[in-house]
């Protein structure tokens, strides 16, 4: 079982990261530079500013980014069957769906912890906003994912679930957003804790609520 696993976790993250000729995991990362490339034109040069709002930004960035594999995550294999061939093996739909999740997160949320570095830069932040920036995402990348994997399963039988799946995740996602930024303000990491604590609960809950959805989308 830990070699299908493992087989099936390379073959998610490959997937992912190629994203069968619809962007993959590039375009996620090409977005979250483009955003914090253009966001000192629209504010202007102002050093103070753009260290003062920068980091909102980045984490703005950072959630709009997460939207855009929404759409390849579960609908492609539930319509290809690869869920029941997988149910065949043994595989329940939760464990697929935690090793979907972890495919998910590995495909953007170290990209974007890379990508954080030359975005800082370009805004003018300081050393310590970027680290306090780099725990905040390392705390709230993974809620972002697993947000976006209970989404994908829920919409992935409806007809324009992708836009949905946009519409649905920003305001899920706002606590992570209102504690993973509001620690730039406070320059301590109370908040970032209490990100990642949301986090680990929609982890938790993500590969049951997402299986739950498959397990009745193919029952219809």
């Amino acid at each position: 079982m830990i070699r299908l696993m493992a087989a099936l976790l390379w073959r998610d993250l490959l997937g992912l990261l190629s994203g069968g000729g619809r962007g993959g995991a590039g375009l996620p990362l090409l977005f979250f530079i483009a955003v914090a490339m253009l966001f000192p034109f629209a504010v202007g040069p102002d050093p103070k500013l753009l260290a003062r709002t920068g980091g909102g930004v980045v984490w703005i960035a950072a959630l709009l980014a997460a939207i855009l594999p929404l759409d390849r995550l579960v609908a492609p294999d539930l319509d290809l069957g690869t869920f029941d061939q997988l149910a065949l093996r043994g595989v329940s739909e939760e464990l697929a769906m935690a090793v979907r999740l972890l495919a998910h997160w590995l495909s953007f949320g170290p990209l974007l912890l890379l990508a954080t570095l030359p975005a800082s830069a370009l805004l003018g932040l300081e050393n310590e906003t970027t680290r306090l920036l780099l725990l905040g995402l390392l705390a709230g990348t993974p809620g972002l994912a697993a947000i976006g994997i209970i989404i994908a399963a829920l919409t992935a039988t409806l007809r324009g679930g992708a836009a949905l799946s946009g519409l649905l995740l920003v305001p899920l996602a706002v606590p992570i957003l209102i504690f993973g930024a509001g620690s730039l303000a406070r320059g301590d990491t109370t908040g970032i804790a209490l990100a990642g604590a949301i986090s680990l609960g929609l982890v938790a809950l993500a590969p049951f609520a997402a299986g739950a959805a498959i397990r009745s989308a193919r029952e219809q």
